[in-house]
Order: structure tokens, then sequence, then C-alpha cells
């Protein structure tokens, strides 16, 4: 008797000592994974507790389980908070104290709120900079893309059946940060398919070589794309010098302004598909003449400039003719003026802009490596960032900011342990670690 009940306390000590044992209760793989990670973070820019009252958790630990948050894949803090609690050795690697309570949700909800962003964004630079010392990232092709991030609200739902949920005037009330925008969901120039949502963009800068990330940048979603293409440039050449370099953009930054500012400032050329803008087509001659609505050819009237191009006019032949008659009866022939008769104006193409040979060879393989950004976007969403669980920019832009750091981190530590050929591959990444 007393020997049965010698071997069952032995048993419950044994098992007392391996609750205990935090290794036992997760991955290996995973948590070699994040010690790496976390031991090729440079944080040394970041106090670690303000100066004045109450220290509460260490930024640098709130930083790192943010970072596995991204990692992980997880869109909702409760995920987070969860998966710290089950995990507790990677609680310890991020740099928490596990023999005593680790943070609720709502205190990574006023972290997200509450921190400096600027922070953030010199952490990102150090890892850019870091990674373009060693020869991987490089400004020689970069490639400007903005990905939608939708807002929490009900009216992003595709199910709900709200009256005018996109209406300009049914601001959603759970974020009144959060804008009315329009997504495009096909790259085809010959198809019109687009949808309406509320929410945030993030204007990513990326290196079409490496495809890692080098600057980016959160508004709101009403924000057209290619008005902070040109801060987007200024702000990157601040810290890495894009000099020389080749811009790659869908047609949504065709604007005059970024080929003009692109090969003044930076000596550089861009690699942009024209965007016709609702342009028609007009019949033209062999010798350039347009031919009018009778089929006539149509005689050159002088050129003109105003807003910064040169049209070339063309006017009906029979406009001087007294005695001549417009075969298709057009109204303006027979509006009792002296100069009757259509007009057709093409513009000179003058200007860098239309400049560009589009359908060279040159073009279309430069313009294939833009392809990586939309590589990228596709791994920043898996990271949770396609749809936002918290409500106002200021986290919403920390979020994303969060999440381009650790799939900067992820390359940094795979470039570390010799790996480079997964630099781009987080779940391999992990798998191997």
């Amino acid at each position: 008797m007393q020997k049965s009940i010698h071997r069952k306390e032995l048993i419950a000590i044994y098992r007392q000592e391996i609750l205990k044992d935090i290794h036992l209760f997760t991955s290996q793989p995973i948590a070699k994974f994040y010690d790496s990670l976390f031991l090729n973070l440079d944080l040394s820019s970041v106090p670690e507790f303000p100066k004045t009252g109450r220290k509460g958790f260490s930024n640098h630990a709130m930083i790192c389980s943010f970072i596995v948050m991204k990692c992980q894949g997880f869109s909702m803090l409760t995920d987070l908070v969860d998966y710290l609690n089950n995990n507790l050795l990677i609680s310890h690697y991020c740099g928490f104290d596990i023999t005593s309570p680790l943070p609720s949700y709502w205190t990574f909800d006023r972290f997200l709120k509450n921190f400096d962003h600027s922070v953030l964004s010199d952490i990102m630079k150090k890892q850019v900079l870091s990674l373009a010392e060693s020869g991987i990232i490089d400004t020689s092709f970069i490639g400007l893309d903005s990905t939608p991030v939708f807002a929490n609200t009900s009216q992003n739902n595709p199910k709900s059946f709200l009256k005018n949920k996109f209406s300009p005037d049914n601001h959603p009330k759970s974020d009144e940060d959060c804008k009315l925008g329009i997504h495009t969901a096909s790259n085809q120039t010959n198809e019109k398919n687009y949808e309406f949502y509320w929410g945030y963009k993030n204007h990513v800068l990326v290196d079409c070589i490496s495809g890692l990330p080098i600057y980016e940048f959160t508004t709101t979603a009403d924000i057209h794309d290619s008005l902070v293409a040109l801060d987007v440039l200024a702000d990157t050449h601040s810290f890495l010098p894009v000099t020389e370099c080749t811009f790659l953009a869908d047609k949504g930054y065709d604007v005059k302004n970024i080929y003009n500012q692109v090969h003044t400032l930076y000596h550089g050329e861009c690699i942009i598909p024209l965007n016709k803008r609702n342009t028609k087509n007009p019949k033209l001659l062999p010798q350039g003449n347009p031919l009018c609505e009778a089929g006539l050819a149509m005689w050159k009237d002088g050129k003109f400039s105003d807003r910064n191009r040169t049209r070339q006019k063309f006017c009906c032949p029979l406009k001087s003719s007294p005695s001549a008659d417009c075969p298709c009866h057009h109204k303006n022939f027979y509006n009792g003026k002296k100069h009757r008769g259509c007009t057709k104006y093409i513009t000179i193409p003058d200007d860098l802009r239309l400049s560009i040979d589009r359908n060279s060879k040159y073009f279309k393989s430069s313009y294939s490596l833009r392809t990586e950004c939309e590589r990228y976007n596709s791994r920043f969403k898996n990271t949770g960032q396609e749809r936002m669980w918290v409500r106002n920019k200021a986290s919403v832009t920390n979020l994303n900011t969060l999440a381009h750091i650790s799939l900067l981190a992820v390359a940094i530590a795979a470039i570390t342990s010799h790996s480079n050929q997964f630099y781009r591959r987080l779940k391999t990444v992990k798998r191997i670690a």
C-alpha cells in the first residue's frame, strides 16, 4: 500500500516537472526560428521603457510580439494573446517575463494606437540599409504599387445587405478615420473590373530584383496612387539614393510630373504603360493626317500650346469653298461661320510621357519585372494585413510597418544563417530553422 502511494507521488512530481519544461510545448524549429529572428533584429534605437511614469511592458518585447503575430499570419490581437500564452518559450524569446502575467488584449491595442510610428520607420530603414550593404537590395529597378487595406466595418462585408453602404454620406461609425476608395481587381487594360471599399492604402516601393520592400507609406483609401509617388521617391532618396533608377509602375502612375522628376532629379527613366484616359484613336493616313466623318483627308491648320502640351489642329478641307457641300452633312458645316466644318486635334509627342516606345522589347522586358510588386503584395497580405481588426489610422499604420519589418527580419535571418535562396519564403525558413 505504501509502495503504491510512494509511486503515485513520484509520478505527480515527474508530471509537475514536465509541465514546467516549456520546451516540451513549443515546436523546436519554430522556437529556433524566432530565436534567430530576434538575435538579428536591431532595436538599439528604441527606448525600452518610458523615461517617466510606469514602466509597464518592454517596448522591445511588444515589438517582437507583433513580429510573431505577422509571421504567424494573425489578423486579430486575440489570436496573438492566445498564441503567446500557449507558447511560453516564444514569449520568453520576445522578452516577456513568463513568470508574470503576459500583456492583455487592451495592452496590445493601446500600444498600437499610441506608439510613435517614426520609431518603427527608423527600424525598417536600418533593415533596408543593412540589406543594401550586403548587396541584397539595390535601387536599379524599383517598383511602386499600392494594396488596399479594408477597414473593420460591416459595410465591407460582401454579404451585407445594407443600402447605400458605399455612399460617401454613409460613413462607417466603427472607424472614423477610414475613407471610401476604389480597388481595381484586374490589371488588364481592356477590363473595367473594380470594387469600392472603406479603408486605407499601403504604398510600397519594392526592389524588383530582390523582391523586398524599400519604403512604405500608409494613406486613406481616397488618396490616388500618383499623388504620393513623388513623396515616396523623395523620402527613399533621403536615406537610400535612387539615382539612375528605372522606375516601374502600372498605368495609375501615368502622370507627366512623375516622368519629368524621375528624369530631371534622379536621372532615371520610367517604365509605365500609357493610360489613354478615354481618349479616342482617330483614323490616320500614312502622312499622319486624320480622316473626317465623311472620309476626307483633313488639312493642317496650325499648332498651339496649352496645359504644357503642343497640339496640331486639323480642319475640314471644304471649309473655304463657298459652293461645296459636306458629304456627311456635319452640323458644324452649316453654322453660318466663315471657317466652317469639323476640326480635330492631335497631341504632338514632345514630352517624356509620349516619347516612350511602349511596343519595344526593352519596354516589355523591363516592365515584366514589376510582377515582383505583385508577389510582395501577396506575401504582405498573407501576414494578415488584407483586412484590419483595429479601428483607427494610427493602429493601421503601425501594423502595416510591423508587417514589413517582419518580412525584412525574415530575409536578414535567412541570409545570416546562409539560407539566401529562402529569404523570401517565410514558411520555408520557419520549417528549416
